[in-house]
């Protein structure tokens, strides 16, 4: 499987991916919103794009399927439940429905709702698993839930999925926004040595030079993969007192979200 990462250079911020079969060159592009640069990327690499992937309905990450698809004739695949909003799509993806890209590529639609109801991820079937999530799991932080989400249902998505994956799993998320998340990890979590270290070399970095993570590193300075934290839990005691001094990983994961909301 080969991956081209794509930034956008909007204002967006957003990441696109090229998912490639590196035998017969048919590639899938992941929420291809700046779908010339899609599109000119996959031809300098001698690529053709047969598949256009949609993790959610959000027109940042749709609004480049109509011309991408024009240009192309690939098939639009997104999930099920948000393919009458997107429009056009021409294969309604449920949980666990493989998705074959050329001879040599195999990926598992997972439905991960939370940030919208109607969201996948991609999982990779290879030995060094790589997920392609979207709005859901960013770089040292989680999505939003302001526009058709629900906080308590992205935490259940971590709880029951994506915190089950393997711990070599590589994260490929629809924006960047490293640096702000890991500010965010510290406020929460001063004392994490990491999370310090990690943000110094965040502010170093352009955003093509931003490394793909683990879900391992990103359950050492993520804020919401660390709901354990006794640091994390104790400062958050301070602006919610009613947490008592044992709350649950979903309250934990619950408050930091309030909090990131306004932010």
């Amino acid at each position: 499987m080969l991956i081209e990462r794509i930034w956008s250079g909007n204002s967006l911020r957003n990441f696109h991916y090229l998912i490639a079969c590196p035998e017969s060159g048919e590639a899938l592009a992941v929420d291809p919103l700046e779908w010339q640069m899609c599109l000119d990327a996959a031809r300098a690499r001698g690529w053709q794009i047969t598949q256009i992937l949609n993790t959610h309905e959000h027109e940042d990450h749709t609004g480049g399927n109509a011309p991408l698809k024009a240009a192309t004739g690939a098939k639009v695949l997104a999930h099920a439940g948000a393919a009458s909003r997107i429009g056009g799509v021409d294969r309604g993806l449920n949980k666990g429905d493989l998705i074959r890209v050329g001879r040599t590529v195999e990926l598992e639609s997972l439905d991960t709702p939370g940030h919208t109801m109607t969201h996948v991820c991609l999982l990779s079937h290879t030995d060094t698993p790589a997920l392609f999530c979207g709005d859901t799991l960013f770089n040292s932080g989680v999505g939003n839930c302001h526009n058709g989400g629900d906080p308590a249902t992205l935490y259940e998505t971590f709880a029951a999925q994506l915190m089950r994956l393997p711990e070599a799993t590589q994260v490929y998320p629809g924006h960047e926004y490293m640096a702000r998340n890991l500010e965010f990890t510290l406020d929460r979590e001063p004392s994490n040595q990491e999370a310090a270290a990690a943000l110094q070399q965040a502010r170093r970095y352009q955003p093509t030079t931003v490394p793909v993570t683990t879900l391992a590193q990103e359950k050492r300075v993520n804020a919401f993969l660390r709901l354990g934290s006794p640091d994390l839990i104790a400062r958050l005691r301070e602006k919610f007192p009613d947490i008592g001094a044992s709350p649950t990983p979903k309250t934990v994961f619950m408050k930091l979200r309030e909090l990131r909301n306004r932010w």
